[in-house]
């Protein structure tokens, strides 16, 4: 990652002597016997300085500016969205909890005063204040941008709305998770019941996804819980890979803690109450142990808007192996089956984003190759279940459509399809067809 504001004495290994570490400094020298002995006159001056400074900036208000040492070791601009009292500490002893401005929101940490640098504190600034100043100052190019970005995220929620999300949200709730064999360090606040509030971290059964505050509760219900897969039908088996389909009606506490334990790595989702509408698919890896999560999507039972995707998520362990892709593409295998077109529900997160450009370009530039372009929007639409509007938009950002005599003709140049391709990059996983069991909703009686 990029880091800025690393003083270029640091880098150089030579960092620049700080005011709010040289009492301290001195006082290991001491206590080393290593022949330093400054003199009162010496450390005194510095004392007071430090102490004048701290009391008139401690404690950081909530929205100040500072720069924080991250896990890199490097500092990075942070704004302070919220503190609190170190225990046993004394009246300006707080942790605070930062925004990383240069990244997402899901690297977003409780931090100590030692990790900020108070040299580089900005007054608080009022928000409002600060959003005319900035819009005046930006171009027209720079606001589009910012805008675009803003729909991606956010497209059902308006200003006011956003900001009171935001608001509620602001603050991770469980800092970790157990889950399985894995510990999961979370990205976001999920909307748990009140009598979690307190804990840092959760113990997850991976199989029916029960959730407890402590080690103990969790070896005690393991050795009770029978299940060793998730509660419905598995619909796909290949090699390893298993997907079992749960009916939100028939499993409703498993559907409600899969939204618990997803929300805490989707920013962007309302958590769903009401998992009778829905059907989930799980995607697992299967071994002699049980079918391990690896993620899932949800999909509406009777969606009017053509929604064949309304929530999708990797687990961060199983990140960058292929799977997202691959549940993009069973989403529209079981499209397929239904007969119909399908799309996602906006807003898809920005990672979720990213695989589904990946998922139609690569799709969308194979059958262009195949058939050289000789080929309508309908007849690609007909032959992916990808909806026309997606084709299209995904076409435009490649450049591969021009508009002419009142329709869209593709401009398909073999090699400008191949250098497309390349920059897409590997598909994921492919989906076995033959594999795939499955009766669409509607036909289940």
């Amino acid at each position: 990652m990029v880091s800025i504001g690393t003083p270029a004495s640091a880098e150089n290994g030579s960092a620049t002597p700080n005011p709010a570490t040289a009492e301290c400094d001195a006082e290991r020298m001491l206590q080393a016997g290593d022949g330093y002995h400054p003199s009162a006159n010496e450390i005194t001056p510095e004392s007071e300085f430090l102490k004048k400074r701290k009391s008139s900036i401690l404690p950081l208000e909530v929205g100040t500016r500072v720069m924080c040492r991250w896990r890199d070791n490097k500092y990075h601009p942070v704004k302070v969205i919220e503190r609190r009292r170190v225990h046993c500490g004394g009246p300006n002893d707080y942790e605070y909890y930062v925004h990383y401005t240069e990244f997402n929101r899901r690297l977003d940490e409780w931090v100590k005063l030692d990790q900020l640098d108070l040299d580089s504190v900005e007054a608080v600034v009022d928000e409002k204040v600060e959003d005319k100043v900035t819009s005046l100052k930006m171009t027209r190019h720079q606001k589009r941008k910012i805008d675009e970005t803003h729909v991606e995220g956010h497209e059902e929620l308006d200003a006011a709305s956003l900001r009171e999300h935001e608001e509620f949200t602001k603050v991770k709730n469980i800092a970790t998770i157990e889950l399985g064999r894995y510990e999961i360090e979370t990205w976001y606040f999920s909307p748990f019941p009140p009598e979690y509030n307190d804990s840092l971290k959760l113990y997850f059964c991976e199989f029916c996804l029960n959730f407890m505050k402590r080690k103990e509760q969790l070896q005690r219900h393991m050795r009770k819980c029978d299940l060793k897969h998730p509660p419905g039908d598995e619909i796909y088996r290949s090699g390893t890979l298993s997907m079992f389909e749960v009916d939100g009606k028939k499993n409703k506490v498993y559907g409600q803690n899969l939204c618990y334990l997803a929300k805490l790595f989707l920013d962007h989702k309302t958590l769903y109450y009401d998992v009778d509408l829905f059907l989930f698919y799980i995607l697992c890896e299967c071994d002699d142990r049980g079918c391990h999560m690896v993620g899932y999507f949800s999909k509406e039972k009777h969606s009017e808007e053509s929604y064949n995707l309304a929530c999708i998520l990797t687990l961060p362990p199983y990140q960058r192996k292929g799977y997202g892709k691959f549940l993009i593409a069973f989403s529209y295998e079981l499209s397929k089956k239904e007969g119909k077109v399908g799309t996602p529900e906006r807003p898809l997160s920005d990672l979720g984003l990213l695989s589904y450009r990946g998922y139609w370009t690569r799709v969308l530039l194979d059958i262009l190759k195949k058939h050289k372009g000789n080929i309508s929007i309908k007849e690609l639409s007909d032959m992916t279940a990808i909806k026309a509007e997606d084709i299209l938009n995904t076409l435009q950002s490649l450049e591969l459509i021009q508009y002419r005599k009142g329709q869209h003709v593709i401009c398909a140049d073999p090699k400008v399809l191949d250098r497309h391709l390349k920059a897409a990059g590997r598909g994921g996983l492919e989906v076995d067809v033959s594999k795939l069991i499955w009766t669409p909703y509607k036909e289940q009686g």
